[in-house]
């Protein structure tokens, strides 16, 4: 029966798995989501959203976080109209 060796922890081997790449990408990500909890906290308070013919009372963050998917579904959307334009154009 044969044992197998330990590797040894010489620089060679820590340098090539020292990957940079991925530990900004990590820290990167815990920034991100340290923002988001913050932003969460910051934007929890209850504010009233005034409809035409009705008021609801709503939790901020869920009004921005609404607001911005509303905006970039109407951005997708533009820039689809705009490129069906272009195309339509081009024939």
């Amino acid at each position: 029966m044969r044992l197998r060796r330990r590797p040894s922890l010489d620089t060679e081997a820590i340098q090539e798995n020292w990957q940079p790449k991925l530990y900004a990408r990590l820290i990167a990500l815990v920034l991100l989501a340290a923002y988001v909890i913050a932003f969460v906290l910051e934007n929890r308070r209850s504010v009233p959203l005034h409809f035409v013919f009705a008021t609801a009372n709503v939790s901020l963050v869920w009004l921005i976080l609404l607001s911005l998917a509303v905006g970039f579904a109407v951005g997708i959307l533009l820039s689809q109209l705009e490129r069906r334009r272009r195309r339509r154009a081009r024939n």
